[in-house]
């Protein structure tokens, strides 16, 4: 049974979360996983992580950040790191992981949301609607709530 649910204070599952991150956006250099997990914790960038399992397995993750990235720190929240693992893919589930999102956010009282990609293409199905280009290369979106 495919359910979604917090992990942010899962320190079993904040493992698996700060690795696939990495393995995602990183170097594939796995250090400081317990910090990194008291970052997720205790820090003051992670408003809040979901996973997405298959019973008890998760399958993918989707996070909302006060911040994400260098540029335009006067924005927020920040959707991010939405990830379903490779075997996964193709079945639907980013959908299901952008939605819980959407609604935590509505749940936390904000109006619109903001994020980053370099994806063409991809984020408008959800609603994003371009902004600006960052000094990246990505591109800035907005979803109203």
């Amino acid at each position: 049974m495919m359910y979604v649910e917090s992990i942010k204070n899962n320190k079993n599952y904040l493992e698996e979360y700060v690795i696939l991150c990495n393995y995602e956006w990183g170097t594939n250099k796995i250090t400081n996983i317990e910090e990194k997990i008291d970052n997720i914790i205790n820090g003051d960038k992670v408003i809040e992580v979901l996973g997405l399992f298959d019973d008890d397995k998760m399958v993918g993750f989707i996070s909302l950040f006060k911040y994400d990235g260098d540029e335009r720190h006067d924005l927020f929240p920040w959707y991010a790191t939405m990830c379903v693992k490779k075997e996964y893919r193709g079945r639907g589930y980013s959908k299901i992981l952008n939605n819980a999102l959407l609604e935590k956010a509505r749940e936390l009282g904000y109006k619109k949301i903001y994020l980053k990609s370099e994806l063409k293409n991809y984020y408008e199905k959800f609603g994003a609607k371009y902004m600006s280009l960052l000094s990246n290369g990505e591109k800035l979106y907005y979803i109203d709530l």
